[in-house]
């Protein structure tokens, strides 16, 4: 579990613009499952659309919010959720439950990779309708996870951001570091250095593992940081919160694009 219920994503000052819409959305999967989306848009979009995935838990107002920011920033932001298939189209309706691990782990154990592959697919199909020409996936934690993963050619994205995300073998499945041979796009990864649930190892052999299949890739490490340190409530690391906002801002507009010195 990554950001609580009453978790909000860190602003960033100054906006470049104002958000021309925000709402909830629905789509429609390949396979025709529908699931819940929440869509922002910039008055003047001036960079790419913005996928964000969100952690374990789903759609939240954590991702609502997140999508606002960077439709601030110019962005067209659209945020899924993951539990269409079990759970409905409505997560506003299931918060309560899916706060609890034992409530949310049968729908986690449900999710299959060509059923992400599919929901993913959709919703950046939805960004692109907004006149979007390139997105860039923005993940969080399991989200962050997700993102990785995206950066494979299929997904056609112009870049994947993930903050701490999981980039191992997870329940047997393989992760981002055992299919990083397959991916592609430019990759921009967050770390906090105090993580307990991602050792500096662990980030060491998804580098490693990017390196070898000459993916291009950043990585960059808040020493004291823990999971979740891009929070708003977490003010002892908003210094490490907004150099990651900085980054990433620098990222969308021009991914892959190498970092100054």
């Amino acid at each position: 579990m990554c950001y609580d219920a009453d978790s909000a994503p860190p602003a960033f000052s100054p906006a470049t613009g104002t958000v021309a819409e925000s709402a909830a959305l629905t789509l429609s999967s390949g396979d025709g499952t529908e699931f819940a989306a929440f869509l922002a848009r910039p008055d003047r979009p001036t960079g790419p659309g913005v996928l964000v995935l969100p952690d374990n838990r789903g759609l939240s107002d954590f991702y609502r919010e997140t999508a606002v920011r960077l439709a601030e920033q110019g962005h067209p932001a659209l945020a899924l959720d993951y539990f269409g298939r079990t759970a409905g189209a409505a997560p506003q309706k299931r918060a309560p439950e899916f706060g609890e691990l034992p409530n949310l782990l049968p729908h986690l154990l449900a999710l299959t990779p060509d059923g992400l592959d599919a929901d993913l697919t959709a919703a950046i199909g939805r960004l692109r309708a907004t006149g979007a020409a390139d997105v860039v996936a923005l993940g969080f934690c399991f989200g962050g996870r997700q993102a990785f993963r995206a950066a494979a050619p299929r997904f056609g994205l112009a870049g994947v951001v993930g903050y701490y995300g999981y980039p191992d073998v997870l329940n047997g499945a393989p992760g981002p570091t055992q299919l990083a041979a397959g991916l592609t796009a430019p990759v921009l990864a967050f770390w906090g250095g105090a993580d307990e649930h991602i050792p500096p190892a662990t980030v060491a052999a998804f580098d490693a593992a990017l390196t070898a299949a000459d993916c291009p890739h950043e990585f960059m490490t808040s020493p004291r940081a823990p999971h979740n340190f891009f929070e708003q409530g977490a003010v002892e690391h908003s210094d490490a919160a907004r150099t990651s906002w900085q980054r990433l801002l620098s990222f969308l507009a021009a991914p892959g694009r190498p970092r100054p010195a």
